[in-house]
C-alpha cells in the first residue's frame, strides 16, 4: 500500500504560480509512475503530468506543457507540480496518484492504483 498526501493548493490570480507537493509513504518502492490529475466540477478527471520514478521521464498534457513542471525528490518520497502562468481554466481539484506497474499511457487515470485526497486550486481572472 502507498499513501499519498497532497498539499500546496490555494487561490491565486491568473498569471500567478503555485507548487503542489505529494508526499508518499508506505510501500513507496512499489511506485513506478507518479502522476498529477485534476477534476473540475462537471468534468471528467484528466491527466496533467506524470513522471516515471526510476528514470525521471516526464509526460505532460498539451494544455499545461510549458507552464507546469513535474519533479521528484526520491530521498523525501515527494513529487512536486510547479504550476506557472496559471489560467482560470486550471481551476480544479488536483490529485496525486501512484502506479504499481509500468503505465503504458502515463496520463490515463486507469493506470494508477493509489490516489491522494486532493488539493483545491482556484485561479481567478
Amino acid at each position: 500500500q502507498v499513501q499519498l498526501v497532497e498539499s500546496g493548493g490555494g487561490s491565486v490570480q491568473a498569471g500567478g504560480s503555485l507548487r503542489l507537493s505529494c508526499a508518499a509513504s508506505g510501500a513507496t518502492y512499489s511506485a513506478s509512475f507518479m502522476g498529477w490529475f485534476r477534476q473540475a466540477p462537471g468534468k471528467e478527471r484528466e491527466g496533467v503530468a506524470a513522471i516515471y520514478s526510476r528514470a525521471s521521464s516526464t509526460y505532460y498534457a498539451a494544455a499545461v506543457k510549458g507552464r507546469f513542471t513535474i519533479s521528484q525528490d526520491n530521498a523525501k518520497h515527494t513529487v512536486y507540480l510547479q504550476m506557472n502562468t496559471l489560467k482560470p481554466e486550471d481551476t480544479a481539484m488536483y490529485y496525486c496518484a501512484a502506479s504499481k506497474g509500468d503505465a503504458l499511457v502515463p496520463l490515463s487515470s486507469g493506470e494508477y492504483n493509489y490516489w491522494g485526497q486532493g488539493t483545491q486550486v482556484t485561479v481567478s481572472s
